[in-house]
């Protein structure tokens, strides 16, 4: 049997630490913005027993945690990245006195639910399109909606090289529909709608397997109940984090710990 080998994945060190998610520290290291020892890291490295790990120069460090877990309300206009030198991230938004990350992205030009959180673990159970897990959202575009735009974005479109999941679509008025989508290929809604030949005019994520967005006011964030918690655990007790998502193979990682501290800036 092959041994495994040595150390920790560097993607998954950065990510354990809480700094970011592992997709956004790939991105750091294939921008050679990592470094271990002071040496720029490559994809694919691993870090050993006391090596030092630094992004943009800042030094990594792995410590237990509580797990955090919180819904934001987004606006427009805010990007959902970590990176602080995009003015409009999302972190020096919701100026969190933890280190927190988004789950996933929502357009700068859409608004509505992110999840936020310091768990790497749980983000790619969240977000891989194997997994199924259900993101509701509510658009508004710029003309008359008709039968077969309904029937057309229901089945699936091609963009993006590929054809879209099939997907609920209801139509709620005479420029509005609602859509609940299993996979997030890159501004998917909108570009779905272009291939129509409708533009987006707004569009609001809602919902996000079983949290909900509310009546949680723009621009506020709440930590995630108890009992949402435990749900979303049930949830993703199948999911996995990798391609293999596919089999649908038993994930064996432990619950997730809901943050039960009051929260200062609920609405």
């Amino acid at each position: 049997m092959k041994q495994s080998e040595p150390g920790i994945q560097l993607n998954k060190f950065i990510s354990s630490s809480g700094f970011c998610s592992r997709r956004e520290a790939d991105r750091y290291i294939e921008d050679a913005r990592v470094t271990i020892n002071d040496e720029i890291a490559m994809p694919g490295a691993r870090v050993q027993p006391g090596e030092v790990v630094a992004v943009d120069g800042e030094r990594i460090k792995v410590s237990r945690k509580q797990s955090l877990y919180i819904a934001l309300n987004k606006p427009m206009g805010i990007t959902s990245t970590t990176d602080l030198n995009d003015r409009n991230n999302i972190i020096r938004f919701i100026n969190h006195p933890k280190r927190i990350f988004p789950i996933g992205r929502l357009d700068k030009d859409s608004e509505g639910l992110i999840l936020l959180t310091n768990d790497g673990d749980i983000v790619n159970k969240i977000l891989r399109a194997g997994n199924d897990h259900e993101k509701e959202y509510i658009v508004t575009v710029n003309k008359a909606l008709t039968p077969e735009f309904a029937k057309r974005m229901a089945g699936g479109l091609r963009i993006l090289g590929t054809k879209t999941k099939p997907c609920m679509v209801r139509q709620m008025g005479h420029r509005s529909f609602r859509i609940i989508l299993t996979e997030g290929l890159n501004r998917q809604i909108r570009r779905m709608c272009e291939v129509l030949d409708y533009e987006v005019m707004s569009l609001k994520r809602v919902r996000i397997m079983n949290i909900k967005l509310g009546n949680l006011a723009v621009g506020k964030w709440r930590n995630l109940s108890f009992a949402e918690t435990e749900a979303l655990n049930k949830m993703l007790s199948d999911s996995v984090k990798t391609q293999e998502a596919s089999t649908k193979r038993k994930n064996k990682t432990s619950k997730l710990r809901p943050y039960r501290q009051a929260d200062p800036n609920r609405s």
